[in-house]
Protein backbone atom coordinates (compact mmCIF):
# COMPACT_ATOMS: atom_id res chain seq x y z
CA UNK A 1 0.00 0.00 0.00
CA UNK A 2 1.17 3.47 -0.64
CA UNK A 3 2.71 5.49 2.24
CA UNK A 4 2.09 9.42 2.77
CA UNK A 5 5.63 9.69 3.12
CA UNK A 6 6.45 8.47 0.26
CA UNK A 7 3.98 10.53 -1.67
CA UNK A 8 5.64 13.59 0.32
CA UNK A 9 8.85 12.77 -1.11
CA UNK A 10 8.50 11.80 -4.58
CA UNK A 11 6.92 15.97 -4.18
CA UNK A 12 9.65 17.09 -2.51
CA UNK A 13 12.24 15.51 -5.16
CA UNK A 14 10.00 16.87 -7.67
CA UNK A 15 9.94 20.59 -6.01
CA UNK A 16 6.61 20.26 -5.40
CA UNK A 17 6.05 20.02 -1.71
CA UNK A 18 4.11 22.72 0.30
CA UNK A 19 3.75 23.56 3.67
CA UNK A 20 1.74 25.88 6.17
CA UNK A 21 3.52 29.15 7.23
CA UNK A 22 2.14 30.27 10.42
CA UNK A 23 2.17 34.78 9.96
CA UNK A 24 0.79 37.93 11.58
CA UNK A 25 -0.28 40.27 9.95
CA UNK A 26 -0.02 43.35 12.23
CA UNK A 27 -0.50 46.62 9.73
CA UNK A 28 -1.20 46.13 6.15
CA UNK A 29 0.91 45.48 4.10
CA UNK A 30 2.78 44.33 6.02
CA UNK A 31 2.79 41.09 7.79
CA UNK A 32 5.38 39.10 10.14
CA UNK A 33 6.99 35.98 9.47
CA UNK A 34 8.91 33.64 12.10
CA UNK A 35 9.70 37.09 13.83
CA UNK A 36 10.19 38.86 10.39
CA UNK A 37 8.59 42.11 9.22
CA UNK A 38 7.87 41.54 5.40
CA UNK A 39 6.04 43.83 2.81
CA UNK A 40 3.19 41.33 1.80
CA UNK A 41 2.90 41.20 -2.18
CA UNK A 42 0.83 37.85 -1.62
CA UNK A 43 -2.37 38.64 -0.81
CA UNK A 44 -5.76 38.97 -2.99
CA UNK A 45 -7.05 42.20 -0.87
CA UNK A 46 -6.44 44.35 -3.38
CA UNK A 47 -7.81 47.58 -1.82
CA UNK A 48 -6.56 47.02 1.00
CA UNK A 49 -10.10 46.66 2.86
CA UNK A 50 -9.68 43.43 5.23
CA UNK A 51 -8.51 45.76 8.12
CA UNK A 52 -10.45 48.76 7.27
CA UNK A 53 -12.46 49.98 10.00
CA UNK A 54 -15.85 50.26 8.79
CA UNK A 55 -15.85 46.48 8.07
CA UNK A 56 -14.35 45.56 11.32
CA UNK A 57 -17.32 47.77 12.82
CA UNK A 58 -19.67 46.11 10.42
CA UNK A 59 -18.79 42.81 11.99
CA UNK A 60 -18.82 43.88 15.59
CA UNK A 61 -22.52 45.09 15.10
CA UNK A 62 -23.74 41.99 13.55
CA UNK A 63 -21.93 39.68 16.33
CA UNK A 64 -23.49 41.74 18.66
CA UNK A 65 -26.82 41.64 16.94
CA UNK A 66 -27.09 37.94 15.72
CA UNK A 67 -24.41 35.96 17.51
CA UNK A 68 -21.04 33.73 15.94
CA UNK A 69 -23.09 31.62 14.06
CA UNK A 70 -25.97 31.05 11.54
CA UNK A 71 -26.64 27.79 13.67
CA UNK A 72 -28.39 25.63 10.52
CA UNK A 73 -28.32 25.67 6.81
CA UNK A 74 -30.38 28.27 5.26
CA UNK A 75 -33.01 26.25 4.45
CA UNK A 76 -33.58 25.31 7.74
CA UNK A 77 -33.42 28.47 9.80
CA UNK A 78 -30.11 29.64 8.74
CA UNK A 79 -31.19 32.22 6.35
CA UNK A 80 -31.07 35.22 8.40
CA UNK A 81 -32.07 38.76 7.18
CA UNK A 82 -28.69 40.22 6.46
CA UNK A 83 -28.05 37.77 3.64
CA UNK A 84 -31.02 38.54 1.79
CA UNK A 85 -29.80 41.95 1.86
CA UNK A 86 -26.28 41.19 0.64
CA UNK A 87 -27.88 39.34 -1.97
CA UNK A 88 -30.13 42.52 -3.20
CA UNK A 89 -27.45 44.54 -3.06
CA UNK A 90 -25.09 42.16 -4.89
CA UNK A 91 -28.11 41.69 -7.74
CA UNK A 92 -28.30 45.47 -7.98
CA UNK A 93 -24.60 45.63 -8.36
CA UNK A 94 -24.71 43.39 -10.78
CA UNK A 95 -27.43 44.10 -12.97
CA UNK A 96 -29.59 40.90 -12.59
CA UNK A 97 -32.30 39.62 -10.94
CA UNK A 98 -31.35 38.13 -8.28
CA UNK A 99 -28.19 36.29 -6.56
CA UNK A 100 -27.28 33.44 -3.77
CA UNK A 101 -24.28 33.73 -1.70
CA UNK A 102 -22.16 31.07 -0.16
CA UNK A 103 -19.84 30.40 2.40
CA UNK A 104 -16.69 31.00 -0.42
CA UNK A 105 -15.96 30.93 -3.93
CA UNK A 106 -14.86 27.43 -4.59
CA UNK A 107 -18.24 26.18 -2.92
CA UNK A 108 -20.18 28.51 -5.25
CA UNK A 109 -18.91 26.90 -7.85
CA UNK A 110 -19.09 23.10 -6.49
CA UNK A 111 -22.50 23.60 -5.98
CA UNK A 112 -23.87 25.83 -8.89
CA UNK A 113 -22.35 24.33 -11.89
CA UNK A 114 -23.48 19.95 -10.72
CA UNK A 115 -26.89 22.15 -10.11
CA UNK A 116 -27.25 23.36 -13.61
CA UNK A 117 -25.48 20.95 -15.86
CA UNK A 118 -25.51 16.88 -15.84
CA UNK A 119 -24.96 13.65 -17.75
CA UNK A 120 -25.53 14.45 -21.23
CA UNK A 121 -24.81 18.14 -20.99
CA UNK A 122 -21.12 19.97 -22.09
CA UNK A 123 -19.01 22.15 -20.41
CA UNK A 124 -16.54 23.59 -22.39
CA UNK A 125 -13.94 25.30 -20.62
CA UNK A 126 -10.62 27.52 -21.06
CA UNK A 127 -7.71 25.23 -19.89
CA UNK A 128 -6.34 28.12 -17.28
CA UNK A 129 -9.82 28.01 -15.56
CA UNK A 130 -9.21 28.19 -11.44
CA UNK A 131 -9.69 24.49 -10.05
CA UNK A 132 -12.95 25.26 -8.29
CA UNK A 133 -14.42 25.40 -12.09
CA UNK A 134 -12.58 22.34 -13.24
CA UNK A 135 -14.25 19.97 -10.52
CA UNK A 136 -17.16 21.20 -10.40
CA UNK A 137 -17.30 20.81 -13.86
CA UNK A 138 -16.11 16.98 -13.30
CA UNK A 139 -18.36 16.32 -10.97
CA UNK A 140 -21.37 17.46 -12.62
CA UNK A 141 -20.91 14.55 -15.17
CA UNK A 142 -21.26 16.61 -17.82
CA UNK A 143 -19.16 16.18 -21.02
CA UNK A 144 -16.20 18.12 -20.25
CA UNK A 145 -14.27 19.89 -23.06
CA UNK A 146 -11.19 22.13 -22.81
CA UNK A 147 -10.14 25.16 -25.49
CA UNK A 148 -6.60 26.52 -25.28
CA UNK A 149 -6.77 29.48 -23.25
CA UNK A 150 -8.18 32.48 -24.56
CA UNK A 151 -8.39 30.71 -28.42
CA UNK A 152 -11.76 31.62 -29.37
CA UNK A 153 -11.37 29.41 -32.89
CA UNK A 154 -11.35 26.62 -30.88
CA UNK A 155 -13.85 27.65 -28.62
CA UNK A 156 -16.27 27.81 -31.55
CA UNK A 157 -15.20 24.54 -33.39
CA UNK A 158 -15.97 23.01 -29.48
CA UNK A 159 -18.81 24.57 -29.43
CA UNK A 160 -20.26 23.14 -32.90
CA UNK A 161 -19.97 19.67 -31.61
CA UNK A 162 -21.73 20.50 -28.15
CA UNK A 163 -24.79 18.00 -26.97
CA UNK A 164 -27.72 19.41 -24.57
CA UNK A 165 -27.41 22.35 -22.35
CA UNK A 166 -23.93 23.96 -23.35
CA UNK A 167 -22.26 26.31 -20.56
CA UNK A 168 -18.80 28.19 -21.34
CA UNK A 169 -16.86 28.55 -17.90
CA UNK A 170 -14.50 31.33 -18.53
CA UNK A 171 -12.91 33.83 -15.65
CA UNK A 172 -12.68 37.34 -16.47
CA UNK A 173 -9.28 37.86 -14.75
CA UNK A 174 -7.53 34.80 -14.95
CA UNK A 175 -5.75 34.30 -11.17
CA UNK A 176 -2.15 33.41 -12.34
CA UNK A 177 -1.76 35.24 -15.07
CA UNK A 178 -3.64 38.84 -14.62
CA UNK A 179 -4.66 38.86 -18.03
CA UNK A 180 -8.45 39.22 -19.54
CA UNK A 181 -10.32 36.50 -21.25
CA UNK A 182 -11.99 38.26 -24.61
CA UNK A 183 -15.31 38.74 -23.48
CA UNK A 184 -16.68 40.23 -25.72
CA UNK A 185 -16.60 38.00 -28.28
CA UNK A 186 -17.19 34.99 -26.46
CA UNK A 187 -20.65 36.40 -26.09
CA UNK A 188 -21.22 36.84 -29.51
CA UNK A 189 -20.12 33.07 -29.92
CA UNK A 190 -22.38 32.08 -26.86
CA UNK A 191 -25.40 33.96 -28.64
CA UNK A 192 -24.17 32.47 -32.10
CA UNK A 193 -24.44 29.23 -30.58
CA UNK A 194 -27.40 29.37 -27.67
CA UNK A 195 -24.98 28.00 -25.05
CA UNK A 196 -24.88 29.64 -21.83
CA UNK A 197 -22.23 31.61 -20.42
CA UNK A 198 -20.41 31.23 -16.82
CA UNK A 199 -18.26 34.08 -15.51
CA UNK A 200 -15.78 34.43 -12.68
CA UNK A 201 -15.07 37.44 -11.55
CA UNK A 202 -13.48 36.15 -8.27
CA UNK A 203 -10.34 38.34 -9.30
CA UNK A 204 -12.03 41.68 -11.00
CA UNK A 205 -14.26 42.75 -8.49
CA UNK A 206 -13.11 46.20 -6.96
CA UNK A 207 -10.87 45.90 -9.73
CA UNK A 208 -12.20 46.65 -13.33
CA UNK A 209 -15.30 48.12 -14.03
CA UNK A 210 -17.02 51.86 -13.55
CA UNK A 211 -18.12 50.88 -10.28
CA UNK A 212 -15.70 48.24 -9.29
CA UNK A 213 -17.99 45.11 -10.46
CA UNK A 214 -15.46 43.51 -12.79
CA UNK A 215 -14.47 42.92 -16.98
CA UNK A 216 -18.86 42.41 -17.88
CA UNK A 217 -19.19 45.74 -16.41
CA UNK A 218 -16.45 47.86 -17.69
CA UNK A 219 -17.32 46.12 -21.06
CA UNK A 220 -21.54 46.87 -20.62
CA UNK A 221 -22.17 43.36 -20.98
CA UNK A 222 -23.94 42.25 -17.65
CA UNK A 223 -27.57 41.79 -18.84
CA UNK A 224 -25.60 39.19 -20.91
CA UNK A 225 -23.67 37.26 -18.92
CA UNK A 226 -26.33 34.22 -18.19
CA UNK A 227 -24.02 33.60 -14.52
CA UNK A 228 -22.30 35.88 -13.12
CA UNK A 229 -20.05 34.66 -10.34
CA UNK A 230 -17.07 36.23 -7.80
CA UNK A 231 -16.09 36.32 -4.40
CA UNK A 232 -15.92 38.51 -1.59
CA UNK A 233 -12.99 37.70 -0.07
CA UNK A 234 -10.62 39.80 -2.06
CA UNK A 235 -10.81 43.02 -3.04
CA UNK A 236 -13.70 43.34 -0.93
CA UNK A 237 -12.06 42.40 2.13
CA UNK A 238 -14.47 39.72 3.88
CA UNK A 239 -15.24 36.27 2.85
CA UNK A 240 -18.03 34.43 0.74
CA UNK A 241 -19.12 33.73 -2.51
CA UNK A 242 -21.75 34.38 -4.73
CA UNK A 243 -23.89 33.77 -8.19
CA UNK A 244 -26.09 36.49 -9.76
CA UNK A 245 -28.33 35.41 -12.32
CA UNK A 246 -32.23 35.28 -13.30
CA UNK A 247 -34.53 35.01 -10.53
CA UNK A 248 -35.52 31.49 -12.37
CA UNK A 249 -32.26 30.30 -11.85
CA UNK A 250 -31.41 31.55 -8.34
CA UNK A 251 -34.81 29.74 -7.49
CA UNK A 252 -33.43 26.62 -9.15
CA UNK A 253 -30.26 26.42 -7.52
CA UNK A 254 -31.73 27.01 -4.14
CA UNK A 255 -33.57 23.99 -4.63
CA UNK A 256 -30.69 22.04 -6.60
CA UNK A 257 -27.24 23.36 -5.39
CA UNK A 258 -25.88 20.64 -2.51
CA UNK A 259 -23.20 23.10 -1.71
CA UNK A 260 -26.14 25.18 0.02
CA UNK A 261 -28.64 22.85 0.97
CA UNK A 262 -26.70 20.63 3.00
CA UNK A 263 -24.14 23.57 4.67
CA UNK A 264 -24.36 25.44 7.88
CA UNK A 265 -24.99 29.29 6.35
CA UNK A 266 -21.85 31.23 6.89
CA UNK A 267 -22.12 33.97 9.61
CA UNK A 268 -23.94 36.29 9.78
CA UNK A 269 -20.70 39.14 10.64
CA UNK A 270 -19.19 37.82 7.21
CA UNK A 271 -22.13 39.03 5.56
CA UNK A 272 -22.17 42.51 7.53
CA UNK A 273 -18.41 43.01 6.53
CA UNK A 274 -19.08 42.12 3.11
CA UNK A 275 -22.36 44.92 2.33
CA UNK A 276 -19.77 47.25 4.26
CA UNK A 277 -17.13 46.89 1.59
CA UNK A 278 -19.73 47.07 -1.03
CA UNK A 279 -21.35 50.40 0.40
CA UNK A 280 -17.32 51.33 0.54
CA UNK A 281 -16.19 50.29 -3.00
CA UNK A 282 -17.99 53.97 -4.33
CA UNK A 283 -17.92 56.02 -1.85
CA UNK A 284 -15.11 58.77 -2.44
CA UNK A 285 -12.28 56.58 -0.19
CA UNK A 286 -13.44 53.91 -2.51
CA UNK A 287 -12.64 55.38 -5.50
CA UNK A 288 -9.65 56.92 -4.75
CA UNK A 289 -8.51 53.65 -3.75
CA UNK A 290 -9.53 51.60 -6.92
CA UNK A 291 -8.12 54.47 -8.41
CA UNK A 292 -4.73 54.31 -6.97
CA UNK A 293 -4.38 50.29 -7.48
CA UNK A 294 -4.99 50.83 -11.25
CA UNK A 295 -2.12 53.61 -11.19
CA UNK A 296 0.22 50.51 -9.39
CA UNK A 297 -0.62 47.85 -11.76
CA UNK A 298 0.03 50.98 -15.04
CA UNK A 299 3.44 51.14 -13.17
CA UNK A 300 3.82 47.19 -13.72
CA UNK A 301 2.18 47.44 -17.71
CA UNK A 302 -0.44 45.28 -16.45
CA UNK A 303 -4.10 45.22 -16.81
CA UNK A 304 -4.40 43.98 -13.48
CA UNK A 305 -2.74 43.81 -9.89
CA UNK A 306 -1.80 40.55 -10.66
CA UNK A 307 1.84 40.38 -11.97
CA UNK A 308 3.57 37.12 -13.19
CA UNK A 309 7.22 36.38 -12.92
CA UNK A 310 7.72 33.35 -15.07
CA UNK A 311 10.61 31.45 -14.59
CA UNK A 312 10.01 27.91 -15.31
CA UNK A 313 12.02 25.26 -13.09
CA UNK A 314 10.55 24.68 -9.38
CA UNK A 315 13.37 24.85 -7.48
CA UNK A 316 14.32 28.20 -9.37
CA UNK A 317 10.98 29.65 -8.66
CA UNK A 318 11.56 28.49 -4.86
CA UNK A 319 14.80 30.20 -4.76
CA UNK A 320 13.54 33.03 -6.58
CA UNK A 321 10.91 33.66 -3.57
CA UNK A 322 13.55 32.54 -0.80
CA UNK A 323 15.25 35.70 -2.43
CA UNK A 324 12.76 38.05 -1.86
CA UNK A 325 11.71 36.77 1.55
CA UNK A 326 15.72 37.73 2.63
CA UNK A 327 15.31 41.07 1.21
CA UNK A 328 12.27 41.94 2.89
CA UNK A 329 9.41 40.60 0.94
CA UNK A 330 6.45 37.70 0.44
CA UNK A 331 6.26 36.31 -2.94
CA UNK A 332 5.49 33.34 -3.60
CA UNK A 333 6.21 30.54 -5.93
CA UNK A 334 3.52 29.26 -7.87
CA UNK A 335 4.11 25.65 -9.40
CA UNK A 336 2.32 22.70 -10.90
CA UNK A 337 -0.68 21.34 -10.78
CA UNK A 338 -1.82 24.99 -9.60
CA UNK A 339 -0.21 26.14 -13.08
CA UNK A 340 0.81 24.47 -15.90
CA UNK A 341 4.14 21.99 -15.91
CA UNK A 342 7.21 23.93 -16.86
CA UNK A 343 5.71 27.53 -16.59
CA UNK A 344 6.61 27.47 -12.40
CA UNK A 345 6.80 31.62 -11.25
CA UNK A 346 6.65 34.08 -8.99
CA UNK A 347 2.92 36.00 -8.28
CA UNK A 348 3.38 39.36 -7.25
CA UNK A 349 0.03 40.45 -6.48
CA UNK A 350 -0.44 44.67 -5.90
CA UNK A 351 -2.82 46.23 -3.08
CA UNK A 352 -4.20 49.50 -2.57
CA UNK A 353 -2.43 49.37 1.01
CA UNK A 354 1.02 49.28 -0.94
CA UNK A 355 2.84 52.81 -1.32
CA UNK A 356 5.17 53.78 -4.01
CA UNK A 357 7.86 53.32 -2.26
CA UNK A 358 7.39 49.44 -1.35
CA UNK A 359 6.81 49.24 -5.11
CA UNK A 360 9.79 50.85 -6.10
CA UNK A 361 11.61 48.86 -3.57
CA UNK A 362 10.32 44.99 -5.01
CA UNK A 363 11.46 46.20 -8.40
CA UNK A 364 15.03 46.95 -7.36
CA UNK A 365 14.54 43.16 -5.67
CA UNK A 366 13.10 42.03 -8.98
CA UNK A 367 15.97 43.24 -11.42
CA UNK A 368 18.59 41.55 -8.99
CA UNK A 369 17.14 37.94 -9.59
Amino acid sequence: MRKPEDELTDLEQRGLLRGLRPIRNPDLPIVELQGRKLINFSSNDYLGLSQHPILIEAATKALRDYGTSSTASRLICGSLEIFHQLEEKIATLKKAEAALTFANGFVTAMGVIPALMSKGDTVILDKLAHACLIDAAKLSGATLRIFPHNDLNKLEKLLTSSNGRTLIVTESVFSMDGDLCPLSEIVKLKEKYGALLFLDEAHAIGVLGQTGQGLAEKLGLQDQIDFQMGTLGKSLGSAGGYLASSRSWIDLFINKTRSLIYSTAPPPSQAAASLAALDLLNSPEGIERRGRLKTYSDSFASPTPIIPKIIGENRSALAASDSLLKSGFLVPAIRYPTIPRGTARLRITLSAAHTTENLNDLKEALALL
